[in-house]
């Protein structure tokens, strides 16, 4: 083999390297990217499984996710005070659902370098957190803002239970607890931590409810075989639609209160950013509806639906289930019932989709 023939097959293996290589890199971008948007487990409605509100399954046209079974959650929605009640009920600002709330009663000022040093530690806990103060100038409770020079004699930490990423555990409600007590114990202060085998067994509770809810609603808008849709158009039919292209790489189709209502995404792994998407090129794109995250869920469906005909119809595309079947009426009729099912017993239990609790614990 000749000088030649070797340094040409060397170039093309570092050529398929480095192509190898960019597709893994966008593949884990875009992983990445989701996992953020909706935490590890995520439930596509249209893509896979099934959800039903009792036993048995079936295989749907198109089709809601299957998740674990769910247990019980009266009790905790039933008004009986939670792992954040405290010492007297649901403290202000907290949900006592939500809430693990911790408490330090000092007899005079709290120093801003306690406050500060809590507020830190609380935060690094591996869930979300907030710190309350109690200001005896004007007689009320408020969120602590670091550096803010207000003097507190009492205050108040809040550790969410659980969200997308899964219930808390013990040694994240242990560090909690820790802080707390070090905190009281600089100042020093009295301070009660709440019963934390009770909070993780309400968070275990309270997750495998999620579980159950946690589904999207997706709509795939497929190309013509070797006719790709080019980013440009999509774009430019996107926007046309009333949706508008964020930093994540989506385009968003939000309400009247800013909300998202529903997303449109490349069905391929490459996100939609500002810099890339006059070169990109796709096979499809999918429409996703969050369903515990949006209110008055049929209503936004056939918004969705209707927009997803439009954009088929500009890009000249075909909406399509999972399996690239056309949608059909009966398929989507089912899933209009499952929604109305799924919202329903979200509300049943507490958590009224699109409300302030669902979007904190599906965030």
């Amino acid at each position: 083999m000749s000088d030649l023939q070797l340094s040409l097959l060397m170039i093309g293996a570092v050529v398929v390297a480095v192509v190898y290589l960019y597709n893994w890199l966008q593949e884990r971008r875009l992983r990445h990217r989701l996992q953020q948007g909706f935490g590890e487990a995520r439930h596509d409605v249209l893509l896979k499984g099934a959800y039903e509100p009792v036993a048995g399954e079936a295989r749907l046209e198109p089709q809601f996710v299957a998740a674990e079974p769910a247990a019980r959650w009266d009790q905790a929605i039933s008004g009986s005070p939670g792992p954040g009640a405290g010492m007297d009920g649901a403290p202000a600002g907290f949900d006592d659902v939500l809430d693990y709330v911790a408490e330090i009663r000092a007899e005079g000022a709290i120093a801003d370098a306690v406050i500060s040093e809590l507020t830190s530690k609380i935060a690094s806990c591996g869930k979300p957190a907030r710190l309350s103060g109690f200001d005896p100038k004007r007689g009320g409770w408020e969120d602590v803002v670091r550096g803010g020079g207000v003097r507190y004699t009492q205050l108040r930490a809040g550790l969410q239970i659980a969200n997308r990423a899964g219930p808390v555990n013990a040694a994240q409600l242990a560090t909690f607890c820790d802080s707390v007590r070090h905190c009281a114990e600089r100042i020093p202060a009295a301070q009660e931590c709440p019963d934390a085998q009770a909070a993780l067994k309400s968070a275990r509770e309270l997750d495998a409810f999620c579980a159950k809810v946690d589904v999207a609603i997706g709509v795939n808008i497929v190309a013509p075989e070797g006719e790709p849709f080019s980013g440009t158009r999509i774009r430019t039919a996107a926007e046309a639609a009333g949706f508008k292209l964020e930093p994540d790489g989506v385009f968003h189709f939000r309400g009247d209160g800013r909300q998202t209502l529903f997303t449109l995404d490349n069905h391929e792994p490459a996100p939609f950013l500002p810099e890339s998407i006059k070169s990109l090129t796709t096979a499809g794109i999918t429409l996703l509806l969050d369903v515990p995250r949006v209110a008055n869920g049929s209503s936004v469906l056939e918004r969705m639906l209707g927009i997803a005909g439009s954009l088929a119809a500009a890009l000249g595309g075909r909406l399509v289930d999972d399996n690239r079947a056309t949608l059909s009426e009966a398929g989507v009729s089912r899933i209009k019932e499952q929604l109305a099912s799924i919202q329903a017993a979200m509300t049943a239990r507490g958590v009224p989709a699109g409300g302030v609790r669902a979007l904190r614990l599906f965030s």
